[in-house]
Parts: C-alpha cells; sequence; structure tokens
C-alpha cells in the first residue's frame, strides 16, 4: 500500500476535526507563562539567525589577522574575501528560504525547526575550525542555508500557534530575545576576537559558542509540539486534538473537553498538498507580489542602515572609535525597540505598523542626513533602529498571516527570500553610493526604498488584526 492510501485509510479511522473548531480552541487558549515560555523558546531558534548575520561584521577582523581573509584582489576570487563571506551568508540564506522552506509545508513545523536548528549548528562548529578561506566561505554558505529555512519556520511555527487577538505581540516579544543577539555578538567580539585562547584565534571562539548554544536549546526544544493547524491540513486529527490538549494544559488548563463532533465529507479525508503554483491562483497573486515587492525594498532599510551605520558615522565626521561607540548604543534600540512596541502592538491593525514604521525611518532618516552633532546623530540612529525593529516584527507576522496553512512555509520562504537576494545588490550600491555621494546620498536611496512599502502595503494590504488564520 502506498503511503498516500495508508494516510487516507489512517484519516478515515480518527473522528473528523473542523478548522475553525480547532482555531477557536487556539484563541481561547490563555495569556500564561505556559504560552510565553513556548513563544520564547521558538524565539530562541530566531536568535542564532541574527547573531549570525551581525557576526559577520565582527569576526571578519580576525580572520584577516590570522591571514584567512586576504583583502582587495589577493582574495580567492579575486575581490575581498569579506565581502565574499558577506554573499556567500546571503546566498545561502536566500536558497534555504526560498528552496528549502517548502519542507516545512510537506514535513511539519516541528520536524523542520529541529533539523534546520542543529544544520545551523553542526556546520557552524565545522567552519570554527578551518584554516583556508574556501572552506570558510563554503561552510559559511552551508550555514545560511540552515539560517534561511530556520527563520521561515518560526514564522510558520509560531502564528499557527498563538491566539488571534496576540499574533502581533507574541512577534513583538519574539523579536525582543532574537534581537538581544546583537549587543551579545558585539560584546562576545569586542572580548573574544583580539585574544588566542588554548592555541585557536578569538573569532573562533565567537562562532563556537553560538554553535554550541544552539545544540543546548536544540535539545530543550525536542518537547515543542506540532502545529496543530498543520496536522489537521494532513487529516492527522487525533494528533491535532492530543497536541491541543497538552498546550492547554501547559497553559494552565486543568480540563481539555471534547471538540464538537461534525459531519465529513471524503475531500475532508485527505491530505492537502501545497504546489508552487498555488502561491499564484487568482487569489494569492495579489499578496504574493506585494510581499515580493515590500521584502526586496525594506531589506534596504534594515540591513542598509544597520550594516553601514560605522560608515555612516565616520562620514559625518566621527573618528573610527567614536563611530563603533555610537553604533554600540543606537543598536540597543533594536532589543529595546521591540520590548516597548510589544505593549502596543496587538492594539494597531498590522499592515499600519509597518507603514508608520517605514514613516519613521523616513522621518528620522531625513533629519540623520542634515546632523553633524553626536547626540543628535545618536538620537536620530536611535530611532531609525527602533523603526527597523518595529518594521521587522509587524511584516514577519504579517507576511505569516496572508497564506493559508497548506502552502504558508512555501509563500513565506518565498518572498521573505527577495530580502536576501536584494541586500546582495544593495550592499554592492550602497558602497558605490557612499563612496560618490556620501552618506546623504546613502540615506536618500534608504528614504525612497522606505517610501515604496509604505506604498506597497498601504494601498494592496488586506487587514488582518484579530481574524482567524482561515478567514484572512
Amino acid at each position: 500500500m502506498s503511503n498516500q492510501s495508508a494516510t487516507y485509510d489512517e484519516a478515515i479511522a480518527q473522528p473528523f476535526l473542523h478548522e475553525q473548531d480547532l482555531a477557536d480552541r487556539i484563541d481561547a487558549l490563555p495569556v500564561s507563562r505556559g504560552l510565553w515560555l513556548f513563544i520564547s523558546l521558538l524565539a530562541l531558534g530566531g536568535f542564532f539567525e541574527l547573531y549570525d548575520l551581525f557576526q559577520t561584521g565582527y569576526i571578519s577582523g580576525g580572520l584577516i589577522a590570522e591571514g584567512i581573509f586576504h583583502t582587495g584582489s589577493q582574495g580567492v576570487f579575486g575581490f575581498a574575501d569579506q565581502a565574499a563571506f558577506a554573499s556567500a551568508t546571503f546566498l545561502g540564506l536566500f536558497l534555504g528560504a526560498s528552496l528549502l522552506s517548502p519542507y516545512a509545508d510537506r514535513l511539519g513545523r516541528r520536524t523542520t525547526f529541529m533539523f534546520a536548528l542543529a544544520w545551523y549548528g553542526a556546520f557552524s562548529l565545522l567552519m570554527a575550525f578551518q584554516h583556508q578561506a574556501e572552506w570558510v566561505i563554503f561552510l559559511r554558505f552551508m550555514v545560511g542555508i540552515g539560517l534561511g529555512i530556520e527563520l521561515v519556520t518560526i514564522d510558520t511555527y509560531l502564528t499557527e500557534w498563538v491566539p488571534a487577538h496576540l499574533r502581533t505581540r507574541a512577534f513583538a516579544f519574539s523579536f525582543f530575545i532574537q534581537f538581544l543577539s546583537v549587543p551579545a555578538v558585539a560584546i562576545m567580539s569586542w572580548w573574544l576576537v583580539p585574544q588566542t585562547i588554548l592555541g585557536l584565534s578569538g573569532w573562533r571562539f565567537v562562532v563556537i559558542a553560538g554553535a554550541v548554544a544552539s545544540f543546548l536549546v536544540w535539545m530543550v526544544r525536542q518537547g515543542l509540539p506540532e502545529s496543530p493547524r498543520w496536522l489537521v491540513q494532513k487529516k492527522r486529527y487525533q494528533e491535532a486534538r492530543e497536541v491541543m490538549w497538552d498546550m492547554e494544559r501547559r497553559c494552565g488548563l486543568s480540563t481539555s473537553t471534547e471538540f464538537p463532533v461534525r459531519a465529513a465529507s471524503e475531500s475532508d479525508m485527505k491530505p492537502q498538498q501545497g504546489r508552487f503554483k498555488d502561491i499564484w491562483s487568482p487569489r494569492y497573486r495579489g499578496r504574493t507580489m506585494m510581499l515580493v515587492v515590500m521584502n526586496f525594498f525594506q531589506a534596504i532599510g534594515f540591513f542598509g542602515f544597520g550594516n553601514w551605520l560605522p560608515a555612516l558615522l565616520s562620514g559625518k565626521g566621527a573618528s573610527v572609535t567614536h563611530s563603533l561607540l555610537y553604533a554600540f548604543f543606537i543598536t540597543l534600540a533594536y532589543p529595546l525597540g521591540s520590548l516597548i512596541c510589544s505593549r502596543f502592538a496587538d492594539k494597531m491593525e498590522n499592515k499600519w505598523q509597518i507603514v508608520l514604521s517605514c514613516l519613521t525611518t523616513v522621518v528620522f532618516g531625513s533629519l540623520f542626513a542634515l546632523q553633524n552633532n553626536p547626540v543628535w546623530l545618536i538620537l536620530c540612529g536611535f530611532f531609525i533602529t527602533w523603526s527597523n525593529a518595529w518594521l521587522t516584527y509587524s511584516y514577519h507576522s504579517y507576511q505569516s498571516e496572508v497564506f493559508p496553512t497548506y502552502i504558508r512555509a512555501r509563500a513565506v520562504g518565498f518572498c521573505y527570500s527577495f530580502s536576501r537576494l536584494s541586500t546582495v545588490f544593495s550592499s554592492i550600491l550602497i558602497g558605490l553610493i557612499l563612496q560618490y555621494s556620501g552618506s546623504i546620498g546613502v540615506i536618500a536611496f534608504i528614504v525612497i526604498s522606505m517610501l515604496i512599502v509604505m506604498l506597497t502595503i498601504g494601498i494592496f494590504g488586506p487587514k488582518t488584526r484579530g481574524i482567524d488564520l482561515e478567514n484572512i
């Protein structure tokens, strides 16, 4: 008997569970310690993606000092190895998000989530012990693939488990935890990169720390439940009941009632398989194009400002030492901004949070371009970073809400991958703009990109606040 027939027979053998009945039970989950603990465990996976992304600039100096990386035409590909290292990271992220994230729709959120985290940890650990630029860059590419799968799976996983009224607030809190990685990697790199410990260069310990911590989190996460919405799509109704009852117990509900008994048609008992062409169906085509454009241009604002902040500050007359110090204070806005926003995130329509966060970047980005006073530079930079944090949790929540469960990971991965693709090209373009037009030209480029995001989401984005996923 084929696997498909076996799945069908198993589905017939168990009582039908309606999607709306499940959605009602999820919406009824109390906002409890158990639910926040579940959200925190998911957020730790995203912590390692951002830890790894921001690690790029911090450990490159150590690789150059050890003689592994070379600058200019001496690099492996005829240009600086640091640039190849960064490009390999984003290429891996692009491939992981676009080509491999659909496995979360086929194999399940939990299985894919655990696999991606183990993948990241294993290849990071291998990279930490390399002595040739070629192997460091290749393994960095492999690390990027795992990270690309990880973050897409976290978004779909979190969206499907959290009550409708709490979704955006849950994403804001999740990104508070994830953004703690930015000061964490900065402090670890400042402490470790200049040192040699047990005969190993300090940059290796920065990488090892992330890999070892990811394995520890992987062990803690063994008890995470599968997404019940995904189980229902696969017609594994009894498993969906069991994980729902388990989550209710985690959230402090002492008794779990049975689900209503409903009649089922033959189609209700056949697993629903998503295909790439489904995201281009008449109903979802507009949403797909909207999110592709949004992801492409929002990445310019996020990475354009975040990755080039020290250079932009230097361009405003700050010394290298002072620009790094200013940048450290400004980047504190990533976790603080997400934590502050979590207090009101569920009070406002998600699409308008995206629009307002971009507007904040436009306003303070324009002011930043006109400042030379250190205090005003830090203040404007802080608010730009805060608005980037606001934008990040808003669009991550939003793009995972607007597609149905059976194609959610595939659609989110495809759209999200364009943010990684745009970063490859925009980083080169920003470098050229900075060279020929200075920091004002770079800020203008970021402002125009944010205006495009505002118009795209404001005009074409559907409303999602407080609506069950099945009805968006």
